[in-house]
């Protein structure tokens, strides 16, 4: 006979850490009679600074480390100053290129303001692996290559495909998930966190904790969220939700993605009950909410979250205004010209709307290039400035005025 007793308020944050957007745990049953103890767990979540900005990818394990330390467990950020020089091979098909210590540097000035959006900062155990892997000798290194064996790197599915074609594999690739292993047995973790395309490496954690005579520590692996174009959410592919967008352009974004991904941005971006993404999705899915409706909830709701509800609220108005009663935005930053005249390609420069004139002309031809409203699909156009100024857009949410000086 089950038992009718209602669980607790600390059982259901528990049972929310373990399921809520949770596509597998390693060990599972040890996990949980662990967060049931009173003991205090050091959970371990690394991320490499390959970009200056965290997307909402990035922030879906952030998130999870939040619940970890809302439970009064100690959570341990480890900024991969060292790992992102060497580069993490997980999902990619090709050799990934080295990070300069300058370029991580650079994307390393505001990581802990925006970690600061999720995580309660005072809390939070920041260490950099640049610390100790920096200082790791040739000798060391070849005692914690030891852990592993060629034909074990090899199993590794992108590294399969890859010697199966005949590609070139790096040996520095088969450096990367020894040092984030060995990030486990620095920081002595009880659990590990990161999204599927990081089984591998958080499994060699385990095997590199028992290489130095550590327990294992417990993983547990987030679902992926997938980015403007439906491909995984990855600065590299430029198809990224940053947690530091403007509202108005976070929430433009978030209108743009596929009807098929509302449900699972509501699961992993937002705090919204699971009771109420079910209702949402039946609803969807028998015709009764229309999924630009779904979608304008969910924007709304991450923007806040972001944002603050005051962002939020704006946010949405300026949307609907702009899209619905084709109207402007009520601020559009301006630029100033020293003539009466420039090419499309160079005021989208000017502007930042495109970052190289490569991405300006791919842009025009796909026609996302509009002047005063009207597309352009010409790249050797040329924009007339008059005295009221000029109005140029990208997409359905990013505009710049063109004055003269």
């Amino acid at each position: 006979m089950k038992s009718s007793k209602k669980p607790n308020k600390r059982e259901e944050q528990i049972n929310h850490l373990l399921t809520r957007g949770v596509a597998e745990i390693i060990n599972r049953d040890h996990l949980k009679t662990a967060l049931e103890s009173d003991r205090k767990l050091r959970v371990k979540l690394g991320i490499d600074p390959t970009g200056a900005k965290i997307h909402l990818g990035r922030a879906v394990a952030i998130r999870k480390l939040k619940e970890f330390q809302d439970l009064g467990h100690q959570i341990v950020l480890i900024v991969g100053g060292f790992t992102a020089q060497i580069g993490d091979p997980s999902d990619k098909l090709s050799r990934r290129p080295m990070l300069s210590e300058e370029q991580i540097k650079a994307n390393l000035k505001n990581y802990k303001k925006q970690l600061g959006k999720i995580l309660d900062l005072k809390k939070t155990e920041f260490l950099n692996n640049v610390t100790w892997l920096k200082k790791l000798t040739f000798r060391e290194i070849a005692d914690l290559a030891e852990s592993f064996s060629v034909h074990q790197m090899i199993e590794r599915r992108n590294f399969k495909e890859r010697f199966e074609k005949g590609e070139e594999i790096s040996l520095r690739e088969f450096l990367y998930p020894l040092m984030q292993g060995y990030d486990s047995v620095i920081t002595k973790a009880d659990v590990e966190l990161g999204g599927t395309d990081q089984l591998f490496n958080l499994l060699a954690g385990r095997t590199i904790q028992r290489h130095y005579g550590q327990k294992e520590q417990d993983i547990l692996v987030n679902e992926m969220l997938e980015g403007t174009d439906g491909r995984k959410m990855s600065t590299s592919w430029g198809n990224v939700i940053t947690i530091v967008d403007e509202p108005a352009d976070m929430y433009g974004k978030l209108m743009s993605i596929k009807d098929e991904l509302i449900t699972k941005y509501f699961i992993l971006c937002t705090d919204v009950s699971g009771e109420e993404i079910i209702r949402v999705e039946k609803e969807m899915a028998e015709g009764g909410l229309n999924p630009r409706d779904a979608k304008a909830r969910l924007a709304y709701e991450i923007v806040k979250t972001y944002h603050g509800e005051k962002a939020a609220k704006k946010a949405e108005e300026e949307f609907n205004e702009v899209f619905r009663e084709k109207k402007l935005p009520e601020e559009i930053k301006e630029f100033r010209v020293g003539a009466a005249e420039i090419s499309l390609i160079d005021a989208l420069l000017l502007t930042k709307l495109a970052s190289s004139r490569s991405e300006a002309r791919r842009l025009i031809k796909q026609g996302g290039a509009r002047v005063n409203q009207e597309k352009i699909n010409d790249s050797e156009a040329v924009v007339i400035i008059p005295e009221e100024g000029t109005i140029i857009q990208i997409g359905a949410r990013r505009f710049a005025k063109l004055v003269k000086l």
